[in-house]
């Protein structure tokens, strides 16, 4: 009997064992597979915050915490179950669903610098109201906008993440997923929570009685409407660079290799110029081309979605008004 008990427990002892080496590998995996996509999280950080520029100081983080709950519910009930079927049963379908995502991440991309060009839906009255004062329906589908956004780069982030834990059994693929999920999201958005908050740390520092403080409360509150104004330029530029690179890679991982093998060669040869710096010319070569090409695929859907339609509308105006 005690023998029996003595045996038991050395098969607890040698599951639990097990049970936290695996625990162990799962979080190394989703350490691993968070960093592999860190380019992207930097992209989401950057693209988050326009969506809470302009709105009043109460609304900004519950606005933040609407997208994070929506982010993570696109991560989970919407990008997870996708990836490991596709993962487990259709693979090369994956690239494709990348494309897809990089087309409307371009597409956002290209449509914003179209309206900052004066194009756009064209002058409307609601546009000189302020932002805060637009009421719940505006918030609504900022929000509804952000949500959209971040299901892009959320699938591009768990299929990267993915990518690095293909090798690895189905239960351990989806834990680290779900982890990575998690991590992801709380980074992002606590991060922007900390961006869209930063002016009212400022306010609370200028309060205090120390000038150093005052100092440095004043300085975040005059810095921060232009460090927002910085992040909606950075975020826009980002969601280019991120779809032209989407584009580029799974253009490539679908079986057209053109285009990689070119943006492969330019950065190479950016790497050669310069021993000490060519890591970092090589980077931002990369990125240059792949905004550029972001930019120009999302010009053409730009066009076909509102620049033809608004001119053909224009041209059977003229033609139907009387002489």
């Amino acid at each position: 009997m005690a023998g029996g008990l003595v045996a038991l427990l050395d098969d607890i002892a040698a599951l639990t064992k097990v049970a936290a080496a695996s625990i162990d590998d799962i979080g190394a995996a989703a350490g691993k597979a968070s960093i592999k996509a860190a380019g992207v999280v930097v992209d989401d950080t950057a693209v988050t915050p326009r969506y809470v520029h302009g709105f009043t100081p109460d609304r900004e983080l519950p606005i933040v915490r609407k997208i994070a709950v929506g982010s993570i519910r696109n991560k989970l009930l919407i990008i997870l179950p996708v990836a490991m079927i596709l993962s487990q049963f259709l693979p090369q379908a994956l690239p494709y669903l990348l494309i897809a995502g990089g087309l409307f991440l371009s597409y956002e991309g290209a449509e914003k610098v179209y309206e900052a060009l004066g194009g756009g839906h064209g002058h409307d009255h609601t546009d000189e109201v302020p932002v805060s004062e637009k009421g719940p329906e505006f918030e609504k589908s900022m929000v509804n906008g952000a949500i959209r956004t971040d299901l892009i780069l959320s699938a591009e982030i768990m299929v990267i993440s993915l990518s690095s834990v293909e090798s690895e059994p189905f239960l351990t693929r989806l834990l680290v997923l779900i982890v990575v999920a998690f991590l992801i999201t709380a980074l992002v958005y606590g991060v922007v929570a900390l961006i869209v908050k930063m002016d009212d740390v400022g306010l609370a520092l200028a309060q205090r009685q120390s000038t150093v403080s005052q100092k440095i409360g004043r300085g975040l509150v005059k810095a921060m409407p232009k460090i927002m104004s910085t992040l909606t330029v950075v975020g826009i530029a980002a969601m280019l660079w991120v779809g032209g690179h989407i584009l580029i890679v799974n253009v490539g991982e679908a079986g057209f290799h053109w285009p990689a093998d070119r943006l492969h060669d330019i950065e190479h040869w950016f790497e050669e110029l310069s021993h000490g710096f060519g890591g970092v010319l090589s980077w931002t070569a990369g990125t240059v081309v792949s905004a550029l090409v972001g930019l120009v695929i999302g010009a053409i859907i730009v066009a076909i979605m509102h620049v033809i339609p608004k001119r053909g509308g224009r041209r059977e105006a003229a033609a139907q008004s009387p002489e």
